[in-house]
């Protein structure tokens, strides 16, 4: 599947592995979290980038101790109308500190990628034939917003300032 980051799709050199398929030898591997409990010392010692995917039903919590032997969590989304992948991103973006690639695996559509893009997902694995003007597009359509979020991008209140650099109204 191609993979969108920033808004380009771009060569995705990790290879997602089912729990009963052999580890690739040297190169970057997402395991599920069943696979990560059942192996995991045999994985956090292996001489390769480790990633995990978690389903909707598995909240981060089940690997915040581990975060730090992740460089890609992927978070699924079963359907268009299954958010809980958003708080998940939130959670481990705000909360646990993630600063490695958060992917966006599932049902991932282009009218949703510019609120996922808010909640800290920072990759995109999309279907193929997939329009990357489009996927452009819905990142660029809103460039103000009125609630804080994990991109790192100023809400509005932030933004309503004097010249002088004092905040309007106080």
């Amino acid at each position: 599947m191609p993979l969108i980051k920033g808004d380009r799709i771009v060569d995705d050199p990790w290879i997602a592995v089912d729990d009963e398929e052999g580890l690739p030898e040297g190169a970057p591997a997402i395991v599920g979290l069943a696979r990560w409990r059942a192996e995991r010392d045999t994985l956090a010692g292996r001489n390769a980038p480790l990633g995990i995917r978690l389903r909707a039903d598995q909240p981060p919590g089940e690997i915040a101790a581990d975060l730090d032997r992740f460089q890609v969590i992927a978070l699924e989304f079963p359907s268009f109308g299954d958010g809980r992948a958003y708080s998940y991103a939130r959670l481990l973006r705000g909360r646990h500190g993630y600063r490695g690639e958060l992917r966006a695996v599932g049902q991932v559509l282009r009218d949703q990628a510019l609120f996922m893009r808010r909640c800290g997902f920072d990759a995109f694995e999309v279907a193929e034939g997939t329009d990357i003007a489009g996927w452009r597009e819905a990142l660029g359509e809103i460039s103000v917003f009125y609630q804080p979020a994990e991109d790192g991008r100023p809400a509005a209140h932030g933004l309503r300032r004097n010249g002088d650099g004092a905040r309007v109204g106080a």
